[in-house]
């Protein structure tokens, strides 16, 4: 089976789309992506018409662009199948024999980021199963959780309870999806929620795949002392090296660390309350 598109229709918007005005795109639309006061409006098929129809029925939108990619295009490449250490990443239109011992994830990105593809994904996982092997999750705190599959790896592994925040609401929904799609309904919740608003949420791992400028707040915050271990990860080699030393001035514990072509960077820390 091919992937769920041929090619996304993209609109840019001036104006925040509601899910009030969503129900007025048709069967093609996808979603949402807010960026601010932006909003990006997917579809399978062209949209036009229900766009102009949308934007004449609320005077504060505005259409600014418009584009079109292939699937492929907007992923970066081709969605297939990854194996990443015991876990295996398929897309839920192409999946593959499983042995035994493997982790199946099986993901519908949408149109979100997350699929596996970029290596400070397959790090964050290869972090998580360093902290498995070390004892029990327990309650896992996913922030930036994009399409949800670090959340669902950590379930999947055996967490007590997962936590999955993020900002944008077409990414809760989508790791919401997920989530089903996994079976894994009632151990996972995905939320709506700025990271910084989560930094005293009780967890024993927190997961932050975030922006360099998100992790240094939440560090300034003290939100990393209360549990055992974090990851960290989306860090550019300059970003690290001086995460680093702030870890170093906070008393957290870099216990190992990962690297993609000296590029991208996940640390391991052991928390204050380890």
């Amino acid at each position: 089976m091919d992937s769920p598109y041929a090619y996304l229709h993209v609109y840019l918007i001036d104006g925040v789309v509601t899910e009030e005005d969503e129900r007025l795109l048709g069967e093609a639309f996808i979603g949402t992506w807010l960026e601010d006061d932006t909003s990006f409006l997917f579809f399978s098929r062209p949209g036009r018409k229900e766009v102009l129809g949308l934007i004449g029925a609320n005077a504060s939108l505005r259409l600014t662009e418009e584009h079109r990619f292939t699937y492929e295009e907007w992923h970066g490449g081709p969605i297939e199948p990854v194996r990443v250490e015991r876990f295996l990443i398929a897309p839920a239109w192409k999946r593959l024999p499983v042995e035994p011992g493997v982790l199946e994830i099986v993901m519908d990105p949408g149109v979100v980021f997350g699929t596996g593809l970029h290596p400070t994904t397959r790090d964050c996982l290869k972090a998580m199963l360093h902290v498995e092997r070390d004892g029990p999750l327990g309650r896992v705190l996913d922030l930036g959780t994009g399409t949800g599959i670090l959340a669902v790896a950590a379930a999947m592994l055996g967490a007590d309870e997962v936590v999955a925040v993020d900002l944008n609401p077409l990414c809760v929904k989508t790791a919401m999806r997920n989530v089903k799609l996994n079976r894994l309904d009632g151990k996972v919740l995905a939320v709506r929620g700025k990271a910084e608003d989560f930094s005293a949420h009780e967890a024993d791992l927190v997961i932050a795949n975030l922006h360099y400028e998100v992790l240094g707040t939440l560090l300034k915050a003290g939100a990393f002392r209360r549990g055992k271990w974090t990851i960290f990860s989306g860090l550019l080699r300059s970003q690290a090296d001086e995460f680093k030393s702030r870890l170093a001035s906070s008393h957290l514990q870099v216990v190992r660390e990962w690297d993609h072509e000296q590029t991208w960077f996940t640390l391991l820390v052991k928390s204050g309350g380890a």
